[in-house]
């Protein structure tokens, strides 16, 4: 009976740790739809990709992730950002095809992102410009320019300038479109 008190609390501690297993695309840090032709039968799934300082590249589709159909070539989407990614850097949320279903973005699958990128810093303050690093296509190319970002993680929409609020720190994140 001492034993089982004593387990019951690391059981619980333990399950809190775990996967919160499949949810509703808005409860996710990240949600949004995703629309275009992905021809028949498509298997999207999403990957976190984007290069850390300095030059570290990550392709990361082992997220909690939900992607439901809403109609002919319309799905929502809900996508789990890390607390604390690998490296601090600058990242965008991808869907692709995964054609050959071994769950990774592979060269040549079909994608589709959008110009709103995720940018992750441990502290806040000035960063940039962040380059292309140079063995990726584009490479030396100005990805961002010089900003001031939050700590953790933060959101800077292209499609428009920089500003007081943009980038804005990205606790949640809805309207993340994405479309072929």
């Amino acid at each position: 009976m001492r034993r089982a008190a004593l387990l019951l609390p690391l059981t619980l501690i333990l399950a809190a740790c775990g996967s919160r297993g499949v949810q509703a695309p808005d409860t996710y840090d990240l949600s949004g739809t995703i629309g275009g032709d992905w021809g028949q039968n498509p298997r999207l799934r999403l990957a976190l990709v984007g290069t850390g300082l300095p030059g570290v590249v990550t392709n990361d589709s082992a997220r909690g992730q939900n992607i439901v159909s809403t109609g002919v070539n319309t799905w929502q989407f809900g996508f789990d950002l890390p607390g604390i990614p690998a490296v601090a850097g600058v990242y965008q949320v991808v869907v692709f095809d995964d054609a050959n279903n071994d769950a990774t973005f592979n060269v040549g699958e079909r994608f589709a992102r959008n110009k709103q990128w995720l940018i992750y810093s441990a502290l806040g303050g000035n960063i940039g410009p962040v380059n292309v690093p140079a063995f990726l296509p584009g490479g030396g190319e100005e990805l961002l320019p010089a900003m001031h970002v939050e700590q953790g993680w933060n959101l800077y929409n292209r499609n428009f300038p920089l500003s007081d609020t943009n980038p804005s720190p990205a606790g949640k994140v809805t309207g993340y479109d994405l479309s072929r």
